[in-house]
């Protein structure tokens, strides 16, 4: 490697970070965010940017130019193989990426966020992306997607308001149900069967849908133990599990590496949970509300 080879190289490495957090933001997926790393690169290193004043802020816009495009392309093909839901979703080159590294880096960002995220039109996510997770301006964000700096400010509000959600409740009863819901995972996540039965009223219903499994059939099962000795059968999969706004409420959205795969929805009363709704099935998912907590 020459001398100025060696000196971009140096360059780029000092936003690395930045690029890879930007791309992770804008396609959820930590293979796909590592190409658009990696095509920045190709396109800083074929690029005379002598006379760039503000390096990051070039790099951040070929970054946002090409997870852009990626995510067009992949509406396309979702539009086209509507049927393979969800299973079109999984990320590819898993061979190459290190499942609990993006297990990681999905719990960090929220997994709740990044499901509101993967709604967004492209340009919604990358207006809403650029400028509320990374400050950028709106005049700066409006060339990337052929758009005015005020409709590219109607777009980031857009998106706002679907990753914000509209809570069907006070808050102080979101707040009460966040404690509960909260409890509930954590004791999943630790198999703590006693802390999670004393969540739960003694008659609670649990009802999941065929697509819950194992059988092709919807579920019905009741009493607090036989409910929470079901969620103990599901701690593995609780540690990819994270509060969400549900239609309003608050619930739980299990999404693997960023993925929606499955909903529980919960109804409370005095402080226990008294039943709760396991959604799995496509098209259920699809017709629900969901917004991140927190954000």
């Amino acid at each position: 490697m020459d001398e100025s080879t060696t000196g971009l190289t140096e360059r780029f490495e000092e936003h690395r970070s930045h690029l890879r957090s930007v791309s992770y933001r804008m396609l959820g997926s930590l293979s796909e965010a590592e190409d658009a790393v990696q095509e920045t690169w190709l396109r800083f290193h074929r690029s005379d940017t002598g006379d760039v004043e503000n390096l990051g802020g070039w790099l951040t816009t070929v970054v946002s130019r090409i997870c852009l495009n990626m995510l067009r392309s992949r509406a396309s093909r979702r539009e086209e193989a509507m049927e393979a839901y969800p299973t079109d979703r999984v990320v590819s080159r898993e061979d190459t990426v290190d499942p609990e590294q993006e297990a990681m880096l999905a719990d960090s960002v929220g997994l709740a966020l990044l499901v509101v995220l993967d709604t967004l039109t492209p340009a919604e996510r990358l207006a809403f992306v650029l400028h509320d997770l990374f400050a950028v301006p709106f005049d700066e964000i409006a060339p990337m997607i052929e758009r005015t700096p005020a409709a590219t400010r109607q777009l980031a509000s857009r998106a706002r308001r679907r990753v914000k959600g509209a809570p069907a409740v006070p808050d102080a009863d979101l707040a009460r149900q966040r404690r509960v819901v909260d409890a509930f995972l954590a004791a999943t996540r630790g198999g703590n069967f006693d802390a999670l039965v004393a969540l739960l009223d003694p008659d609670v219903a649990l009802r999941a849908d065929k697509a819950v499994g194992p059988t092709p059939q919807p579920v019905l099962v009741s009493g607090a133990v036989t409910v929470a000795r079901g969620a103990m059968a599901a701690m593995q999969r609780a540690q990819s599990t994270q509060p969400a706004l549900v239609n309003g409420t608050v619930g739980l959205a299990m999404a693997p590496l960023g993925r929606l795969f499955l909903v529980l929805t919960f109804v409370l009363k005095d402080g226990l949970i008294t039943e709760i709704e396991v959604i799995a099935e496509p098209e259920r998912l699809r017709e629900l509300d969901i917004a991140a907590l927190d954000v």
